[in-house]
């Protein structure tokens, strides 16, 4: 087993869960006055984007999930190197590169930069 992979996969998880948690916590909650869904939208948004966003917003939680499965399917041993490393390229550079739009767009306020350059650069060394 590749640990390089199987510590990208635990990242990748874990990236996902504070992502969505503190989502709600920090900023869902503020705009939800029942129910999952929130609703409640300050100026200039409407309910509808509003709705859209909190989406969104767990939607790349959700794919953080299925890229964190597909580390761990890497990091099993395989024969098919050509295709392995393809897969592992497709996943490292957007993660890197998604690193770097949140370390640019936010000064280096945001940590969310780090765990998804970590993830590349486990990706990489792999």
């Amino acid at each position: 087993m590749n640990l390089f992979l199987l510590t990208a996969s635990i990242l990748a998880i874990l990236i996902g869960v504070v992502h969505s948690v503190l989502g709600e916590k920090l900023i869902f909650s503020r705009l939800r006055s029942t129910g999952i869904v929130p609703t409640e939208a300050p100026l200039p948004l409407k309910e509808r984007n509003i709705r859209i966003i909190w989406a969104t917003w767990h939607i790349v939680s959700l794919f953080g999930f299925g890229i964190a499965f597909l580390l761990y399917l890497l990091a099993i041993p395989s024969t098919n190197i050509e295709i392995t490393w393809r897969i592992k390229m497709a996943i490292a550079l957007p993660m890197f590169l998604s690193a770097m739009l949140v370390l640019w767009a936010t000064k280096g306020r945001h940590p969310g930069w780090t765990g998804l350059l970590m993830v590349s650069i486990f990706v990489f060394l792999s």
